[in-house]
């Protein structure tokens, strides 16, 4: 993705409040029940790929779960969170990196959780990196839970392109080796009120 990148999205959030970005929203009630079904003990190593300045990890918290890590490449987004959440942050693996060739523990997460990263990677070659991070950073049986724009969903956010899914194109990406469990698809309200359509797919790693 590399350093243009990285500055595209320091500046978004140096400039946005997080009420303001186009994909926010209070809670991920979607994500939290999709992750709870599958993360059965509250022990359980959960990652949040591109989480940012996400609530989810507030409401992971709040659920009692105590391994979470949150990975974004931008620094200032991370920092919004740390500051949200207080003391707290400091329960919390923070990990600024490019999710393309950010050094990510091996066999370490027992859920990969990922709402509006993907869909960024314009490149194959960015996306079959991503493939292999998960690969190798989430635990034989363990789950990766993606979302992305669906078909019917926009082709640029934040002033970049995006690469729109269904269920079958999305987990082509990742190949067999992630067993397909679930789809489903989502209308989010943005903060400016238009309507965003996302794809939830629930991958099982083996």
């Amino acid at each position: 993705m590399g350093a243009d990148l990285k500055f595209h999205w320091e500046n978004v959030h140096r400039t946005k409040v997080p009420e303001a970005l186009s994909w926010y929203r209070p809670h991920l009630d979607r994500s939290m029940f999709m992750i709870q079904r599958v993360a059965g003990s509250l022990s359980s190593a959960i990652i949040d790929i591109g989480g940012g300045e996400s609530t989810l990890v507030d409401d992971l918290l709040g659920a009692g779960y105590r391994d979470l890590s949150v990975l974004d490449i931008s620094e200032t987004a991370l920092e919004v969170a740390r500051k949200r959440l207080g003391e707290s942050a400091g329960r919390i693996h923070w990990i600024v990196g490019d999710i393309v060739n950010a050094a990510i523990e091996p066999r370490r997460y027992d859920v990969w959780h990922d709402r509006a990263l993907f869909h960024f990677l314009t490149d194959r070659a960015a996306r079959t990196a991503y493939v292999a991070q998960a690969a190798r950073s989430v635990r034989p049986g363990g789950h990766v839970l993606v979302a992305t724009f669906g078909s019917q969903g926009p082709t640029k956010c934040s002033g970049l392109d995006v690469v729109r899914y269904d269920a079958e194109s999305l987990h082509h990406e990742f190949g067999s080796r992630f067993r397909l469990l679930e789809s489903a698809t989502e209308a989010h309200t943005t903060p400016l009120g238009t309507t965003q359509q996302f794809l939830y797919c629930l991958c099982k790693v083996g």
